[in-house]
């Protein structure tokens, strides 16, 4: 690190009925990574969206290389030299990388020339892409370097990374690490906002932690151990999810066999003979790199869409029978989308907790919806899961990520089913957020159900998971027993290698 490159002063936004930050003081060096974290609802986003110019503040200043910065929009921040990748690729499927890169500049070159840019910078920064691939072709990977090249063509002095790993395979985390340090090494800063603190730890030379849209403590992440970080950033220290030691597996509940369902969509992934078991107390972890068919499997599974196969709980088959019967006889799902899917976003928390539960629940008796029952049941799923939100009639698009996320869990848990299908329960929550989720589904587990956790979070898998298998190219693996396969084989095989007892018996 050598001199100040960038300092905020006093930042404060506020919005109806949330202050999002309040008197924030941050600052970077030129050749840093700078982690910048903090629970759902911390501030983070509004104070990288002020940065990045897509939000103007209430009060304060920010500096950029000594002069004052307060850009109107991305374009004034990009003009300065401030670019951002985000989590959600904002990528069109059906035109090239070079035609994509294109649209996310100012002043493109010609197009002979950015093509010549984009081998170029890919070569230098071993991000290799081919400029005339149609993105749609590409992997989840692959479209992030597309992104991450489009901001290095524009120069960038200070760089924003918004969850960069959260869909990468180990290997590509670490192919994305090396790159990020040759960006420092050449005095580029980087602002890296992450969930995942171990990587923060790896990676970070420095790093904010905001709660309640103020800075509550800056230190050397390496420093620090993971639980240390998380206890800074919720205020209060909390226990790791954990199975209990009397756990055991019982019998079989919940059985696919050759589950095959056509791709949605020209670039869609569809379902080539899947086939898993899962028995009481088992949580099955089924893991892959997006785009892979696990929306496909998960709305299989849900009876959202109908595949051709088996499917079988307590050795009654599914086939035929849509969503509400499914969740009658016992058979419950979580979607990965929060808002728009697992949750309708102008509907209040007790609508939307009646949307799914006035079946398996009752809540309808006569056909009439009882709506003090589906109050309370709503109230109850708030208080067992802590979600914070005004009430049973907060609008869901009220609640932060990770409150959103433990009502739509804690929803389907406590319907009691005989099984659950949850598709990315911690996608973007925070430490403390996931440790109530991952250990909810632990506890169902241990009360004799069968769990099913699609995700692409490799470390919650491992954390949770009794067994697990990896879904490619809508192709599901054999099951093996998580302690019987390590973190690299389980990366490998999401990357498309060979089957994973293969990969576990090559290592051993």
């Amino acid at each position: 690190m050598t001199g100040m490159f960038f300092r905020a002063q006093e930042i404060s936004k506020s919005f109806p009925g949330v202050k999002a930050n309040d008197r924030v003081d941050f600052e970077m060096a030129t050749g840093e990574i700078h982690a910048l974290f903090g629970e759902n609802g911390s501030g983070k986003s509004t104070l990288v969206k002020t940065i990045y110019g897509l939000a103007q503040p209430d009060e304060g200043r920010m500096w950029l290389r000594g002069e004052d910065y307060m850009p109107r929009s991305p374009q004034q921040a990009r003009a300065k030299g401030v670019t951002m990748v985000f989590q959600h690729f904002s990528l069109f499927d059906a035109m090239s990388v070079a035609e994509n890169i294109a649209l996310g500049m100012d002043q493109p070159p010609p197009r002979a020339r950015l093509s010549e840019m984009i081998a170029n910078t890919g070569e230098r920064y071993g991000l290799p892409l081919s400029p005339d691939s149609r993105v749609g072709d590409l992997s989840v990977g692959e479209r992030q370097r597309v992104e991450i090249i489009r901001c290095l063509l524009q120069d960038p002095d200070l760089l924003i990374m918004d969850e960069p790993t959260s869909v990468l395979t180990p290997q590509e985390v670490d192919t994305l690490f090396a790159t990020l340090r040759q960006l420092v090494a050449e005095g580029t800063a980087i602002l890296y906002i992450s969930h995942k603190l171990e990587e923060i730890r790896e990676l970070c030379d420095r790093a904010t932690i905001l709660r309640g849209g103020r800075v509550v403590a800056k230190c050397d992440p390496k420093e620090k151990s993971a639980r240390e970080l998380a206890e800074l950033m919720v205020g209060r220290s909390f226990s790791a999810p954990a199975r209990a030691a009397s756990a055991t597996e019982g019998e079989l509940l919940l059985e696919a066999s050759g589950l095959s369902l056509p791709p949605v969509s020209v670039f869609g992934t569809g379902l080539t003979g899947v086939s898993f078991s899962v028995r009481a107390g088992e949580v099955l972890g089924i893991a892959g790199v997006a785009g892979n068919g696990q929306e496909e499997l998960a709305a299989a599974l849900s009876g959202e869409s109908r595949a051709s196969g088996s499917l079988r709980l307590d050795g009654v088959e599914l086939q035929g029978k849509g969503i509400n019967e499914r969740r009658r006889l016992g058979l419950s799902a979580a979607p990965e989308e929060r808002l728009g899917h697992s949750a309708a976003p102008d509907m209040s928390l007790t609508e939307n907790a009646y949307l799914t539960a006035a079946v398996r629940m009752r809540l309808s008796p006569g056909g009439i919806v009882d709506w003090s029952a589906a109050r309370s049941f709503a109230e109850s799923v708030m208080h067992s899961f802590d979600v914070r939100a005004a009430g049973p009639f907060s609008a869901a698009r009220a609640l932060s990520g990770g409150n959103l996320q433990k009502f739509v869990i804690g929803r389907e848990i406590l319907q009691t089913p005989r099984a659950l299908v949850v598709n990315q329960p911690t996608w973007g929550v925070d430490a403390a957020a996931a440790s109530v989720i991952r250990q909810a589904l632990l506890d169902m587990a241990e009360d004799g159900a069968a769990i099913v956790v699609i995700s692409q979070d490799l470390d919650e898998l491992i954390e949770i998971s009794s067994t697990i298998a990896v879904l490619n190219g809508g192709r599901l693996s054999e099951q093996l027993r998580v302690e019987n396969v390590t973190r690299d084989e389980l990366g490998l095989l999401m990357g498309g290698a060979k089957g994973l007892r293969e990969v576990a018996d090559a290592a051993a």
